[in-house]
């Protein structure tokens, strides 16, 4: 198994000037990941995904690091004004910068809820045939570029894994499957272990994520903390520092026979690289442990 870390586990570096795209390719090797994905660009003045991916894998290949995956925002609800074929066609444009940056795999949201005014029953099985047809159609094309596409499990909407496994199911495409982050179903309430083992057998690509765990009854923690949707209270945590049970999860993996890359995507309030490298080190040991035999 290839261990990873994703572009947003440096956000706060890149912008803030501190580093550049192209730093964190050489940090990431330098650190000892196997591979490495990116999360949306933050593109330097003058530049778009088209003409920016050609110089990220030129770094990745210099450097002698993998491009894992390629991580983009979509709505197949409210993208594009509503517009369901122009945001299958936007996120097609994306597929080619996945191709550019010699990613296997694709990773882009399906949605993130209702608006305002929106008119029909708000509900996720009431709009599941319409994400359904912009995933297929995505996967479709992209499946004749070598590009396998996947949905993740965050953004609320689309986060529970009884959801998730709908929509897979929907699609019925095998180029179509998830990116399962262990740490984002707490943002729903939902035991990481228990959603893991069912979305699993439909895992592409995993990220090892951790969070801070505050119940709901207690006072606001304040500044760095969020609501799940149940009114509980996460903060991004080093992984192995948070009580989302990693070790557990590692072991469902195994169970899956699970051989892909898990990547460690990093949202906490310490600094960045030093957040980074403790979980790296954590991660590996787990992994270590978990699939010694």
């Amino acid at each position: 198994m290839k261990l990873g870390v994703s572009s947003y586990s440096f956000h706060r570096l890149v912008r803030s000037g501190q580093m550049s795209l192209l730093d964190v390719i050489s940090k990431a090797k330098e650190m000892g990941f196997d591979v490495i994905e990116f999360s949306t660009f933050i593109l330097p003045e003058g530049e778009t995904p088209v003409s920016f991916a050609p110089k990220i894998r030129e770094e990745c290949e210099r450097v002698g690091i993998e491009v894992a995956n390629y991580t983009i925002a979509g709505d197949f609800i409210n993208g594009c004004g509503g517009d369901l074929d122009a945001e299958i066609e936007r996120l097609k444009e994306e597929v080619r910068v996945a191709q550019i940056l010699g990613s296997p795999g694709m990773r882009h949201d399906a949605a993130w809820g209702f608006t305002e005014d929106y008119k029909g029953v708000r509900s996720f099985d009431a709009v599941l045939p319409r994400l359904a047809k912009g995933c297929r159609a995505v996967t479709e094309y992209a499946q004749e570029l070598g590009i396998r596409t996947m949905v993740e499990n965050h953004g609320r909407f689309a986060q529970d894994s009884d959801r998730i496994e709908k929509l897979v199911t929907a699609v019925d495409h095998p180029n179509f499957g998830v990116l399962v982050d262990m740490g984002n179903f707490l943002c729903v309430d939902e035991a990481p272990e228990k959603a893991v083992g069912r979305l699993m057998p439909h895992a592409f690509h995993v990220h090892a994520k951790d969070f801070h765990v505050k119940s709901g009854n207690e006072p606001n923690p304040g500044k760095g903390w969020f609501e799940t949707r149940g009114g509980n209270y996460l903060r991004g945590a080093v992984i192995g520092h948070g009580n989302v049970p990693i070790l557990q999860c590692l072991k469902v993996m195994k169970n899956n026979n699970y051989n892909g890359v898990l990547s460690i995507e990093f949202e906490g309030i310490e600094d960045p690289l030093t957040g980074i490298e403790i979980g790296f080190e954590n991660l590996k040991s787990y992994v270590e442990q978990v699939f010694k035999d």
